[in-house]
């Protein structure tokens, strides 16, 4: 485990890519000639500041399914801080990341602007290094969607955070946009839905990534403020096809959440699944026969967003409607990538159940009973 120091401005973006890019994208939008827009992300909701601190985690018993050598996964540590004074907000993505994904955006999420945004000034609520709260408080895994950077799962655990809980956000290099590791940037191996082997190696290693964190938790320098008793995971479509895989084949996870994650995969070891877990799904997901179909007789509590689609699980909620009022996406692209719906309503309500689950479920245990968790604020 290392911690992962404050990137350089180091040159990412290929030729190759940049001159696919200029035949595929052509010229900037309208939007662009006035200059990038500069996107937001909606405040935490709990009484506590929010710290972040990232680390690069490394498993030389595993070699890389994607490229050759021993398998390193990102991680950001978000929790509640102390105090954020002289602490600055840490970027969604560093400068590399955020040159590479300007070019590979419209290629994962079609529809998106080729041009006209910044997408490195956009900030999170997190400040790197803040000196954390004191007291163990449960910790949570996030795996993001596939194709996506753990950082686009920012919103939910920030707010997570912020009502006392600590969220570990972990990145899947290979099938991650990009991500920055200490060698350079990894970009996707993805170019367009996986195929049946791919989706395999997929959700195999990120369980395997999943366990990893898990492992290596007792070593992070925050490890004094997690409770390892009390661990939960969530995960957004791949991602929440893995979370669920890693709560039925890992003892230390107490319960999980999925966002659309499909379970189809090993119908046998989701089917017998004894652990507490929340599924939230949308109606406007092209994939939602095959949702139904593969949630059928998993027992979970279910929660159905309206008016929203697939994407509305991740920052993208919030980032493709500032897209629209800058006039960068239509709303047809808005629609297929979150809903037509107020995408505000969808997170306070993702946010709330999210929350109130693992509060449930992830209560200190006292003398074989539960308790109430002195940590949780008055707000809750």
């Amino acid at each position: 485990m290392t911690p992962h120091p404050a990137p350089s401005r180091r040159t990412v973006a290929k030729g190759a890519l940049l001159g696919a890019a200029a035949v595929l994208f052509g010229a900037p939008s309208a939007g662009a000639a006035q200059g990038p827009s500069v996107l937001r992300l909606p405040a935490p909701t709990g009484p506590h500041p929010v710290g972040l601190r990232t680390f690069i985690l490394t498993d030389p018993s595993r070699t890389d399914p994607w490229v050759s050598g021993v398998r390193e996964v990102m991680i950001s540590v978000l929790y509640p801080a102390r105090t954020v004074r002289g602490f600055p907000r840490v970027p969604q993505l560093t400068p590399a990341e955020a040159g590479v994904f300007a070019l590979l955006a419209p290629l994962v999420r079609p529809g998106l602007p080729a041009a006209g945004v910044d997408w490195g000034a956009v900030l999170t609520h997190g400040h790197r290094d803040a000196p954390p709260l004191p007291g163990r408080r449960p910790v949570l895994l996030y795996t993001p969607g596939g194709g996506d950077s753990r950082t686009l799962g920012t919103t939910l655990a920030e707010d997570l955070a912020s009502h006392g809980r600590i969220v570990v956000l972990v990145d899947h290099p290979g099938d991650a946009s990009q991500v920055e590791l200490p060698g350079g940037i990894r970009e996707t191996v993805l170019t367009g839905p996986p195929d049946p082997v791919t989706f395999r190696t997929m959700i195999d290693t990120r369980v395997a990534d999943l366990r990893l964190v898990l492992d290596r938790l007792g070593d992070l320098p925050l490890a004094s403020v997690m409770d390892p008793r009390r661990i939960g995971v969530y995960g957004h479509s791949a991602g929440g096809t893995a979370a669920v895989h890693a709560l039925a084949g890992d003892d230390r996870i107490t319960a999980g959440v999925n966002l659309e994650g499909y379970l189809d995969l090993d119908p046998e070891l989701v089917a017998g699944l004894a652990r507490p877990l929340l599924m939230f799904r949308t109606d406007g997901f092209e994939g939602a026969a095959r949702i139904e179909s593969s949630w059928a007789g998993v027992r979970a509590r279910r929660v159905l967003l309206p008016h929203a689609d697939h994407w509305v699980f991740s920052d993208y909620a919030h980032l493709v409607p500032q897209l629209q009022a800058a006039g960068l996406v239509d709303a047809g692209v808005r629609a297929a990538l979150v809903g037509a719906g107020d995408t505000r309503r969808a997170t306070a309500v993702v946010r709330h159940g999210v929350r109130s689950f693992f509060d449930r479920r992830l209560e200190p245990v006292v003398g074989g009973v539960r308790a109430p968790d002195p940590s949780r604020s008055a707000s809750q």
